[in-house]
């Protein structure tokens, strides 16, 4: 039956209200109380006993319970022992770092204090957040201590400057540079003209006016230009006109402010950077250095290579390697799509080795990087006709994709498609035709040419199979000069 209508459920509740009803299940309902469904526990119900946490008298050394009470000698040895008064030695040392006022306020502060007092009403912390060290703070520690905020908060009423502001600003930043007079400052256009022409704007002077007072202003800026050059020279130091350098410059446009707050620099969110050398962690964690890396493998990502492979980092650095193909795909986790890289690269030192390596990563540079170490992992000498070419026809087939490779005289070149060239040229092939029939896929054509030029087998392995005895008539010929 179901009561999850409002009509049905009055009418059960009228049923259960009845006397005869009621009467009936008067046994049972004492057998089990009924109880209103509720998260929160009943308040009649028992209360667990707690944890007995320690009380705040079991801090205090003296007179803690359960131990042996403490005597006045007792008492006198304790305080003695952690709460010793200063020497005149250590008043003396102190004289060097405080002056007579500091000096006189912590007199008045240890005159105050009674050791005594302390012993008996102090505390002494257990807490696994003690000090365990002896600190007086006066100096910030920058591994355990905050950064201390040494810039002002910044002006709510800053705004960017317009136009005549920053022009004004750009000036008063250009002025330090200039070396002129005793005072300081380079002399003006309007000291080269007559007196009665100085209160004058310069459009208004004469022609002849306004020509004399420009040329000797120009003569007057190349004489000071000349006085600088020669009081830099006096001095050893660079002969260069005076003025702003191009770090200088550099320097106002990065770091000036752009904004009415005269360049006032704000307490940062960032983390502050770790210093150099951190003091107490300097010299423990150094990775060693290779003598033979020459200074070319700092990050230490050719180490692990250089073990496998026995190369150095130079002739790791000095192959040639190619991307030849980049995919972009997705893997669906159980927390959603995940977009990754899958890069296929080549690897050949130009002289008879050739490897290809594919990678898959979310970034598309640490994929690149992985697959440049399995390619160069994965090198491994191939079969080269006069060092040009290959012994004959190969064809090698994967997934879809057919290729035939062709053998070509000298001076044919590479015909070949844009993968098939790059590794041709990795590996050291001049003359090749390479033909695709069917499936074009960059990936399967860049492993299946791979694949062919590994598994070349030799004119001496044929021949030893079938019994019989090769002769290279190209080479009888013109008499080994091929």
């Amino acid at each position: 039956m179901s009561v999850a209508r409002p009509a049905a459920r009055s009418l059960f509740s009228r049923a259960l209200g009845c006397p005869s009803i009621a009467a009936a299940t008067s046994s049972s309902a004492s057998a089990a109380s009924c109880r209103s469904f509720h998260a929160s526990p009943q308040l009649a119900e028992r209360k667990r006993p707690g944890r007995k946490g320690s009380k705040k008298d079991d801090l205090n050394p003296v007179n803690q319970p359960g131990k042996e009470p403490w005597t006045k000698a007792k008492i006198k040895r304790f305080t003695f022992k952690w709460f010793p008064k200063y020497t005149a030695q250590e008043f003396a040392e102190l004289r060097k770092i405080y002056t007579d006022e500091q000096m006189a306020a912590l007199k008045a502060g240890e005159a105050a204090i009674n050791p005594r007092d302390l012993t008996i009403q102090g505390r002494l912390r257990k807490d696994p957040y003690r000090f365990k060290y002896l600190d007086d703070f006066s100096t910030i520690q920058p591994i355990i201590d905050k950064r201390a905020r040494r810039q002002p908060p910044p002006d709510p009423m800053a705004r960017f400057m317009n136009l005549d502001e920053f022009t004004q600003d750009l000036i008063e930043w250009a002025e330090k540079f200039q070396v002129g007079e005793t005072t300081g400052t380079l002399k003006k256009l309007e000291d080269f003209v007559p007196a009665e022409f100085k209160s004058i704007p310069e459009a208004q002077w004469p022609g002849k006016v306004r020509t004399n007072a420009h040329e000797s202003y120009m003569a007057y800026l190349q004489e000071e230009a000349a006085k600088g050059k020669e009081g830099k020279s006096a001095e050893g130091g660079d002969a260069l006109v005076n003025g702003p350098t191009d770090a200088d410059i550099l320097s106002y446009i990065l770091r000036r402010s752009s904004m009415t707050d005269n360049g006032l620099i704000s307490n940062s969110e960032m983390a502050p950077a770790l210093a150099n050398k951190v003091p107490g962690v300097e010299g423990m964690y150094q990775n060693p250095v290779d003598p033979e890396d020459e200074g070319l493998d700092e990050e230490g990502k050719f180490q692990d290579l250089k073990v496998r492979t026995g190369m150095s980092v130079r002739q790791i650095l000095n192959l040639r390697t190619k991307v030849i193909s980049r995919r972009f795909v997705t893997n669906q986790t159980r927390l959603g799509k995940v977009q990754g890289t899958s890069t296929a690269v080549i690897a050949g030192n130009e002289n008879g080795w050739i490897g290809i390596g594919v990678a898959y990563s979310t970034e598309p540079v640490d994929a690149k990087d992985k697959a440049l170490l399995k390619a160069i992992e994965n090198m491994k000498p191939i079969l080269r006709y006069e060092d040009r070419t290959t012994y004959g026809n190969l064809e090698t087939k994967i997934s879809g994709t057919v290729v035939r490779l062709f053998a070509r005289p000298p001076g044919f070149g590479l015909r070949v498609p844009h993968q098939i060239f790059e590794i041709a040229r990795a590996a050291g092939l001049q003359d090749l035709a390479a033909r695709i029939p069917r499936s074009r896929n960059s990936l399967n054509v860049a492993k299946a040419t791979v694949q062919a030029l590994q598994n070349q087998r030799s004119p001496e392995e044929i021949a030893m199979g079938r019994g019989k005895k090769l002769v290279d008539i190209r080479k009888v010929y013109y008499g080994g000069q091929v």
